[in-house]
């Protein structure tokens, strides 16, 4: 296991088992994602693999170490083809917004990257990465002196307990659901049904701020995790003071080093600097350039052909969490100016076909929609090569333990769909069965993926029928328990390096709800159990555990067919500098990004 060492400071905790991240929001971006060849992502799928080390007070004061030729001045622009899902910190579960907070959110604990597949845990707005008692049931948080937010406030213990408490409100349904499940149990509502806003709270021995500077989480059980947890973008501070409630999803305050100047929802986003953010205080963010300009609805066509040709604005310009378009892949890397402009990784999603178990309940038909699916031709959809690998389980490469040889269904042997085993499986299946409403995302990925899917099943003997949703909302669409959908592609990747951060969010029963990010609505004792056991075991025992649960879900259970793994491929302009690939959020690094001139 390596551990990663701050220029600053030294590793206080080896958390976890070795793994990779992808922490930034686990559904994927609805958007294409491509990459680079086969053998070079899979070694940077092997170089994700560093262990992650908690960091003490000296690597999480600030300022961050200085970019190489970094200059300060001028305005980024921002492509983006879809808006973002959220804005309201406490809802982000999503890549895209998870970029987003990157430049405009602050939370306890951030995540420091060596740009070299190296992360870690610092404090960000607490001193360190927090300190553990109890055997890590108990864990003590002293923030730091100075930070403000946009409007000048500074930040106390109790607009840290007031983000908490608001977690359990019902209009926040979007976001992870960790932290709270951990403090108050699966139905975490009821404990605090107005989620704080009123005169209840949760009580000290829950959660205790005995001063303005300390905030302490007292749980059940130990809970080694916590540091990444509240590192993700979902737990970022909500002032108290200035909370809207619902309402704070179209205009939340800031604590980074950008604040909102301008929202036309759609269509623009106008990020400025936020002068009351203090460098002193943040070891992980900079604030190089005067701002970043988006405009939504570039289609990753248009992107590419514009970071391509490099004129004008597009020279200033960067993909979000687009990728370079899959049938200008070649243009890119055929010529060496282009492609030298260009962020290649591996991330850490497995795309899949869920089945929404309220409503395709026959085993047999998602038995056969699984051998069906076409992973060849949703993978050139995406970029060929470039765009991913045949996934032949519902684990990631990234992921600690990965099996490449467990694929129960032959998709390594057949990644265009074994079609005699479909049909044989629907051989004896009522028409009326055979009927399935997919879901699809109103963008050019998710139109290729229609087209893939309509094809791939049709082929067998099912009648698809093919129902659009807006891109910015569509893991809100089918996170609705009632969705009226019997199948959607999804793509989630692990919010820390365990599988915990897999099986549980997805497949618990105690996360059918909606929102909730079991969208298969799998609900079974068998796995229930597993999961129980395993929350309750050393890491490597767990592992086991966790393996046994991936193998009786797919293959007993089957609320997901496994499609592809996912990999990244973005361009920017030739006056963009400081871009590096993100290991933590797999898309470049908006922290670190300048320009040239």
């Amino acid at each position: 296991m390596k551990s990663f060492t701050s220029r600053r400071g030294r590793a206080m905790l080896v958390a976890i088992a070795a793994g990779s991240l992808a922490l930034t929001g686990c559904s994927e971006n609805t958007g294409n994602n491509s990459g680079g060849n086969k053998g070079e992502n899979q070694d940077k799928a092997k170089e994700q693999a560093a262990g992650v080390a908690y960091l003490d007070a000296a690597a999480s004061t600030g300022p961050a170490e200085e970019v190489p030729g970094a200059k300060p001045g001028g305005t980024i622009t921002v492509y983006q083809e879809s808006g973002l899902s959220h804005m309201d910190p406490s809802q982000i579960y999503v890549s895209d917004a998870g970029q987003f907070a990157n430049l405009v959110f602050r939370g306890l604990t951030n995540f420091q990257e060596d740009g070299k597949g190296g992360v870690a845990v610092v404090g960000d707005l607490a001193t360190d990465s927090g300190k553990p008692s109890n055997d890590n049931k108990t864990w003590t948080f002293t923030l730091k002196d100075g930070v403000k937010d946009q409007n000048g406030n500074e930040i106390t213990s109790a607009d840290v307990r007031h983000t908490v408490e608001r977690l359990y409100a019902e209009f926040i349904f979007d976001g992870p659901t960790y932290l709270q499940t951990w403090l108050s149990g699966p139905d975490y509502r009821k404990a605090l049904p107005d989620g704080g806003f009123g005169k209840k709270h949760l009580p000290d021995s829950v959660l205790e701020t005995p001063d303005d500077k300390t905030i302490v989480f007292h749980f059940d059980k130990p809970r080694p995790d916590l540091p990444m947890t509240l590192a993700m973008p979902g737990y970022s501070i909500v002032p108290e003071k200035t909370d809207t409630k619902a309402k704070y999803d179209t205009a939340p305050v800031a604590l980074g080093p950008y604040k909102i100047a301008e929202f036309k929802a759609g269509k623009t986003l106008k990020l400025v600097k936020n002068e009351n953010w203090d460098p002193k205080t943040d070891s992980v963010r900079h604030q190089y350039v005067d701002g970043f300009n988006f405009q939504f609805g570039v289609t990753e066509s248009t992107q590419t052909k514009r970071l391509i040709s490099d004129q004008g604005d597009a020279k200033n310009a960067i993909q979000f969490t687009g990728s370079v378009d899959s049938t200008q892949i070649q243009d890119v890397i055929s010529d060496p100016a282009v492609n030298k402009r260009t962020i290649k990784g591996y991330q850490p999603y497995v795309m899949q076909l869920t089945f929404n178990l309220d409503r395709v309940k026959n085993k047999a038909v998602r038995d056969a929609a699984t051998y069906a699916v076409n992973s060849k031709a949703l993978i050139a959809g995406e970029g060929g090569a470039f765009g991913g690998d045949v996934a032949p389980n519902l684990f990631a490469p990234t992921l600690p333990g990965y099996d490449a040889k467990y694929d129960p269904y032959g998709r390594l042997k057949t990644p265009a769909g074994n079609i005699e085993k479909a049909k044989e499986l629907l051989a004896d299946v009522p028409a009326a069965e055979k009927k399935l409403v997919f879901a699809y995302a109103n963008s050019e990925a998710g139109q290729k993926r229609k087209v893939a899917i309509e094809d791939a099943l049709g082929k067998v003997g099912f009648d698809v029928v093919s129902k659009e949703i807006d891109a910015a909302s569509y893991y809100e669409q089918i996170g609705k328990l009632k969705n009226p959908y019997d199948m959607y592609i999804t793509g989630w990747g692990q919010d820390w390096p365990s599988a915990a951060t897999v099986v549980t969010p997805i497949y618990d029963g105690d996360q059918v709800a909606d929102g909730a990010s079991n969208y298969s609505h799998i609900k079974d004792p068998k796995v229930q159990e597993l999961i129980a056991k395993a929350l309750t075991e050393a890491p490597e025992q767990a592992a086991k555990t966790w393996e046994e649960a991936h193998k009786y879900i797919l293959e007993e259970v089957n609320p997901a067919a496994p499609l592809w793994y996912t990999k990244q491929f973005q361009l920017y302009g030739s006056n963009i500098g400081g871009a590096r690939y993100s290991t933590e959020s797999s898309y470049i690094d908006v922290t670190q990004l300048y320009l040239k001139s």
